[in-house]
């Protein structure tokens, strides 16, 4: 590892840890998680730049609202001016300073923002390919739970007669959100891996579906 890397990532971590709650499925394992991720990317990507990356995906959870919060699509925003000054304060390299926020600020499902640079589309895969595969799983399950969502409708659990809800049935959002995400990857590695993901997620749906048991 690059020695200003290994430098700054017991750092990193202790900033993102400092602001943390008890969320689980936004914890210190899943910033290291999103850093794996980006690092198979940037295999793909040796230009961006690697120091940048690192710092916004382990601050990129610095203000982290639940799910359902009607501020939530603002939280990213209020992380990366949280991590500006953070990393200042820290003397982080200013020069890179814009470019961490920016990857932070649209790294957010919520926000919609447009990613304009490649570390911050690297970051923002980094953070999805997260939420599919087996860990996404858990994770979904995880904060459906907190947020007191049944896990599936109990007699039309793919949503074939209704409306899908994922804010009520948490299988449904598979279908809501999760399909979605490897078509918006901004990266081809970052697809290619989201398909795969996906592919895990939706094999354990029907064998789910397959299981569940269903109303007379």
């Amino acid at each position: 590892m690059d020695i200003s890397l290994s430098n700054w990532q017991p750092r990193l971590v202790a900033l993102a840890s400092a602001a943390m709650g008890d969320d689980g499925a936004h914890d210190t394992n899943h910033l290291h998680r999103v850093w794996r991720n980006a690092t198979l990317l940037l295999e793909q990507h040796p230009a961006a730049d690697r120091l940048v990356v690192m710092a916004a995906c382990y601050l990129h959870d610095l203000v982290n609202l639940p799910k359902n919060h009607p501020q939530r699509h603002l939280a990213s925003r209020q992380a990366a001016v949280l991590a500006r000054t953070q990393l200042a304060e820290a003397g982080f390299p200013a020069d890179r300073l814009d470019a961490v926020a920016h990857a932070i600020e649209t790294h957010s499902f919520s926000a919609a923002l447009p990613p304009a640079t490649l570390e911050a589309r690297i970051v923002q895969d980094a953070d999805r390919l997260d939420a599919l595969g087996a860990v996404g799983l858990a994770r979904m399950f995880y904060i459906a739970g907190r947020m007191g969502c049944a896990l599936a409708h109990p007699d039309d659990p793919l949503a074939t007669r209704r409306e899908r809800n994922d804010k009520a049935y948490s299988l449904d959002h598979i279908e809501v959100k999760l399909a979605t995400l490897p078509g918006s990857m901004q990266t081809a590695a970052g697809r290619a891996l989201g398909e795969r993901r996906l592919a895990e997620l939706l094999a354990f749906r029907d064998s789910f579906v397959a299981e569940w048991a269903v109303t007379a």
